[in-house]
C-alpha cells in the first residue's frame, strides 16, 4: 500500500513540475518559457528522432538565457536550471521513446525522476525565497 501511495504521489509531482516548468517559469524569473521556437533548427533530412532532440534543445536554450537574466543571482541560477532540468527531461523521454539499450532507457527514467523532484525544489525555493 505504501509503495502505491509512493507511486501516486511521485507521479502527480511528475506531472505537477513538468507543467509547471513547460508553462512559465515562476514570475520571479521574468519571462515566460513556452516560447514557440519551432522552425529555429532546420530539422529537414533529419530522422524523427533526431528532429525530437532539435525542438527540445531550441525550446530548452531560450528559456534558459531568459531565465538567468535575474538581477539576483541566487535566483538566475536557480531559473536558468528549471528549464536546463526540463530539456533533461525531455531529452530522456525521446530515449524512451525511441531508444532501443535497456540501460541507457533506465538511465533515462531516473533522470526524469530525479530532474522532475529537483524542478519542484526549486520553483518551491522561488515561492519561498525570490522577491
Amino acid at each position: 500500500m505504501m509503495k502505491i501511495l509512493s507511486l501516486a504521489a511521485a507521479t502527480l509531482l511528475s506531472v505537477t513540475a513538468t507543467a509547471l516548468a513547460q508553462d512559465t517559469l515562476p514570475e520571479a524569473c521574468g519571462a515566460p518559457m513556452g516560447h514557440d521556437m519551432s522552425g529555429m533548427t532546420d530539422t529537414s533530412g533529419m530522422s524523427d528522432m533526431q528532429k525530437a532532440y532539435a525542438e527540445a534543445m531550441d525550446k530548452m536554450h531560450p528559456a534558459m538565457a531568459s531565465g538567468t537574466m535575474a538581477k539576483d543571482p541566487d535566483v538566475a541560477f536557480v531559473c536558468g536550471m528549471i528549464p536546463h532540468h526540463q530539456g533533461a527531461i525531455d531529452m530522456a523521454k525521446i530515449e524512451l521513446q525511441h531508444g532501443g539499450d535497456p540501460w541507457v532507457k533506465e538511465m533515462a527514467q531516473k533522470v526524469i525522476d530525479a530532474q522532475t523532484q529537483e524542478i519542484a525544489d526549486m520553483i518551491e525555493w522561488l515561492h519561498a525565497h525570490a522577491k
